[in-house]
């Protein structure tokens, strides 16, 4: 194969395998960090101390206290003094380490119920997935009877299911769901193979591997671009009344392994890089050395020294 044809297909499949990086990290990270129900309750479990995300479970499970007490009872009246001592006690139970347990069973649960409707193999189910919060709205209604709160005995402990999934939307999802699974395993083993394919293509190696190691370094750096625009984006679609802080705090744990794989793509390439051209100046100055002419005075003399020693 001519030299100019072998360099245009090493830099072509250079090209493609540093593409891939990114879009293949991205995919197994989907693939096998988000379907790993441990991982998952492991990285959300230090939210549970976050303040804002506590905030956010105090104002969501207090309004939904104070909409059955409402519904219940007509103490529109009495809002104003109740409604702060249920928000001030749902604050207080986040505090606790049953909030934390609860916590970590309810994202255990959550993660749970949405893989088993993304594996479905039943194309009808289309019911929303959910989780019921009256576990949490039992702990404070205990909580705010034991402070003397009026009407807290009373409090209705309603089954509420949160969609966390939406109904009639599971087939794309599901569908979505496969293709990561595939593409989680084989983009990273074709960006390797991509990669392997080019260096041996290539007629200086050398410069291969170089090109191969920055590409990679780029991917990873796009890639740590790429989760930052995601943030921003995901906090500018949000509803006014979703508190922006919580989501970043959940935004940030999921996605703190798929950073942690960018910084590391990033050192990785340049280490490479690195490494090679350092052996490559190495080499230059060792050879260099070797063919350095001597030095007036000195060489010469060492030069004559030895061709009488090798007359005598």
């Amino acid at each position: 194969m001519p030299p100019r044809l072998r360099s245009a297909l090493s830099a072509a499949l250079i090209t493609l395998s540093c593409l891939l990086v990114p879009f293949g990290a991205l995919a197994a990270w989907a693939a096998y960090g988000l379907t790993d129900t441990d991982g998952y309750v492991t990285a959300m479990a230090p939210l549970a101390s976050d303040p804002d995300v506590c905030n956010a479970v105090a104002d969501t499970v207090g309004a939904g206290i104070m909409r059955e007490v409402d519904d219940r009872f007509d103490v529109r009246p009495m809002r104003g003094t109740v409604g702060p001592f249920v928000h001030d006690a749902v604050r207080s139970f986040t505090q606790t380490a049953a909030f934390r347990l609860a916590w970590n069973a309810g994202n255990r649960a959550t993660h749970d119920a949405i893989l088993r409707a993304l594996r479905s193999e039943d194309d009808e189910l289309e019911d929303a997935v959910t989780v019921d919060l009256a576990p949490v709205t039992a702990q404070v209604k205990r909580q705010l009877a034991h402070d003397h709160v009026p009407l807290a005995a009373r409090i209705p402990v309603a089954h509420t299911a949160v969609a966390v999934l939406p109904a009639g939307r599971l087939g794309p999802l599901r569908k979505g769901f496969h293709v990561l699974e595939v593409a989680g395993f084989w983009l990273p083993v074709a960006a390797v193979v991509l990669a392997g394919a080019g260096i041996a293509l290539a007629v200086h190696r050398r410069r291969a591997v170089v090109a191969v190691a920055l590409g990679t370094a780029l991917g990873g750096a796009l890639l740590g671009a790429a989760l930052a625009v995601g943030r921003r984006l995901t906090l500018a679609d949000l509803p006014a009344d979703v508190p922006h802080s919580a989501v970043g705090a959940v935004y940030d744990a999921l996605t703190a392994t798929l950073r942690t794989v960018s910084w590391l793509l990033v050192g990785l390439g340049l280490a490479v890089a690195l490494t090679v051209w350092l052996t490559r100046y190495v080499r230059i100055l060792y050879a260099r050395t070797r063919d350095l002419p001597a030095r007036p005075g000195f060489g010469n003399e060492t030069v004559r020294a030895e061709r009488g020693a090798e007359g005598r």
